[in-house]
């Protein structure tokens, strides 16, 4: 991909995580300790849950090793940004959200080698790691997560009211970037485009649609109520794909492994907001009732 991994990818990727942590306060560390339930509820269904439905899903529908190890690095990626943002207009537990994202971006910088590591022993064979390092990919991982969304919550510390007037500009920013990097890596494929569609569209697919299903659905079981779980949907719908096209970069994987990511982006935005418009029109039905 040329320019685009090597310019647009590391300054979309690097904004949106600014932007992340130019919106972060130590409240939204601390209301882990006074949400344990929602939260916990969360990150399983985010860092445990997510990975093993996509695991299922790429051993079910048995694409090439690429695609499935593809898909298992779009699902390791944290939740994105995006998530805050629609929570709030679905009326959805918008802190819980931030909260969510905050941490699983995090906590990333070790989840994602080891389930990336695993995905590519498993889909493609016991030597495809041999030239990779699990510290050095961590360390990358820090690098590309951490130091960004440290330096966004000291500019929100020292310059708050600077902070809050650039965080919408920062997300805008990281937006069309995205949708370069996006395109970039569609574009690179091109021509076996409609085939990798074909393989692993529906299983990008099933594994968007099936996990908003499960979070929202599967939180009733802990208790938690509505607004909580329209949260926990939409974080587990949306995830960093920008995050998953980097670690694919930074590995030097084949760029067939970009698909599952590219594939998921464009559908994702498309679910969520038909969720997000479904969960508005219930609250606007029982409004009238009552």
């Amino acid at each position: 991909m040329g320019v685009i991994t090597e310019i647009f990818l590391p300054l979309a990727l690097f904004i949106i995580m600014l932007s992340l942590g130019l919106g972060l306060g130590m409240a939204d560390f601390r209301r882990v300790a006074t949400q344990p339930r929602d939260f916990v509820a969360g990150a399983v269904s985010q860092m445990v849950l997510l990975p093993l439905v996509a695991f299922v899903i790429a051993t079910v529908w048995a694409p090439e090793p690429a695609l499935a190890g593809g898909l298992m690095i779009i699902a390791a990626a944290p939740g994105g940004v995006t998530s805050n943002l629609l929570t709030r207009y679905a009326g959805g537990d918008t802190a819980l959200s931030v909260s969510l994202t905050a941490v699983s971006s995090l906590a990333s910088i070790v989840t994602v080698p080891l389930i990336v590591f695993f995905a590519l022993e498993h889909f493609a064979g016991a030597g495809s790691t041999a030239e990779l390092s699990m510290t050095g990919t961590a360390l990358k991982m820090f690098a590309i997560v951490a130091v960004p969304v440290a330096i966004g919550m000291a500019v929100r510390g020292i310059a708050p009211a600077f902070a809050a007037r650039c965080e919408p500009s920062a997300r805008a920013v990281s937006g069309v970037l995205f949708v370069i990097v996006m395109a970039g890596a569609i574009w690179v494929e091109r021509g076996n485009i409609a085939t990798y569609f074909a393989q692993a569209g529906l299983a990008t697919l099933t594994l968007n649609i099936g996990m908003m299903a499960l979070a929202f659905w599967g939180a009733i079981l802990v208790g938690c109520a509505r607004p909580q779980r329209v949260a926990l949907s939409l974080e587990c719908g949306l995830q960093n794909g920008t995050l998953a096209l980097a670690v694919i970069a930074t590995l030097g994987l084949d760029p067939a492994y970009t698909v599952p990511a590219a594939i998921y982006s464009l559908l994702m935005f498309g679910t969520a907001l038909v969720f997000v418009f479904a969960v508005m029109r219930r609250s606007a039905d029982r409004s009238a009732v009552a």
